[in-house]
């Protein structure tokens, strides 16, 4: 499993930022923009994608990981 993806305020604009990473991976004009490449990568990483606020709130989180508590039947 990959890491996660935050999409946070930065400057004027909005990053990327991979979980625990200083700089951010790619910055955008528009939230809009860095959420769609944030999910991009998350999918890719079998991570989870989260979309913050200016104020920093979790707003929006989606999952690509698999369910560990998913049992076959």
């Amino acid at each position: 499993m990959g890491k996660n993806q935050h999409v946070v305020s930065h400057g004027d604009g909005w990053a990327v930022k991979a979980e625990g990473a200083l700089a951010p991976i790619a910055v955008f004009k528009t939230q809009s923009e860095a959420w769609e490449r944030a999910k991009s990568i998350a999918r890719k990483e079998r991570a989870e994608a989260l979309l913050r606020g200016r104020n920093g709130v979790v707003r929006e989180r989606n999952t690509y990981a698999p369910d560990l508590h998913r049992h076959k039947a």
